[in-house]
């Protein structure tokens, strides 16, 4: 057993020394076996469910939450401190320095009236800091780990930066039909479905940025509908007397059409 005070109230420095703690020799044997790769998962796995937090409006859970997000950076950083490569008080530093450097009109004496001005400062300094000359290398940035329709939005942003876009939604939604139309050719020849079905997303994604939605936040609610009218479908079809299994296409349909309409 390794000796550590208990305190009633404690901070990052007390959970950079836990971690360290666990990863020594006298700590955890699982924490001290654990890589970046490891525990990937687990931090993408904790940001969502801070996320979930926030859309439950949830204070208290968001604590949680939190803390358990925060703990995977301290955790990522010391694994680099014992490769000699950089710590955590290192990360803290350079993102300190980041938003110093991209708020000149806070920190400096650049002039920015709106949120708009804000973006556009915020996105040429981005790039010169990063070393994007043009706006292909700005989209070769794009995290190719990001979920796929964000993805898409963000690289459909740069573009749009740069005056390669549809002046309105209208060309946006001539698009998809346009794609919808090569998808159904592609099925039908039973070749490039992926790419024609790729093709539709990214459009769809199109739409949704001139509208003002979030895809994820789109895709995600008509989820929740189909599960739910599909609930629906299964317990009428229980109070019939029912199997799913035994009920033809057209049976169940009639049923989901009702449960759209409830």
């Amino acid at each position: 057993m390794v000796d550590f005070e208990y305190k009633s109230r404690y901070d990052v420095l007390d959970l950079e020394k836990i971690v360290a703690l666990l990863r020594s020799e006298r700590g955890c044997p699982w924490d001290r076996e654990q890589t970046h790769e490891s525990i990937r998962r687990n931090f993408l796995e904790e940001a969502y469910e801070a996320v979930e937090a926030i859309d439950n409006k949830d204070p208290a859970h968001l604590l949680e939450e939190l803390g358990d997000v925060l703990i995977q950076i301290v955790f990522h950083a010391r694994i680099e401190e014992e490769q000699g490569s950089f710590n955590f008080g290192d990360v803290a530093d350079a993102i300190c320095k980041k938003l110093i450097y991209r708020h000149p009109h806070v920190f400096g004496d650049v002039k920015a009236e709106n949120s708009d001005e804000v973006m556009l400062n915020w996105d040429q300094l981005k790039r010169a800091e990063k070393g994007q000359p043009t706006t292909a290398s700005a989209m070769d940035s794009v995290a190719s780990s990001l979920p796929a329709l964000w993805r898409a939005e963000k690289i459909q942003d740069k573009a749009k930066k740069v005056g390669f876009d549809w002046p309105d939604v209208s060309g946006a939604l001539e698009k998809v039909f346009e794609e919808a139309d090569e998808l159904k050719e592609a099925v039908q020849s039973g070749e490039g479905v992926e790419e024609e079905l790729g093709d539709l997303l990214f459009a769809a994604v199109n739409v949704a940025r001139f509208a003002g939605v979030d895809p994820e936040d789109a895709l995600h609610a008509a989820c929740v509908k189909f599960a739910g009218r599909f609930k629906y479908v299964e317990q009428e079809a229980a109070r019939l007397g029912r199997e799913l299994k035994d009920m033809t296409l057209e049976e169940m349909d009639r049923l989901y059409t009702e449960a759209k309409g409830l």
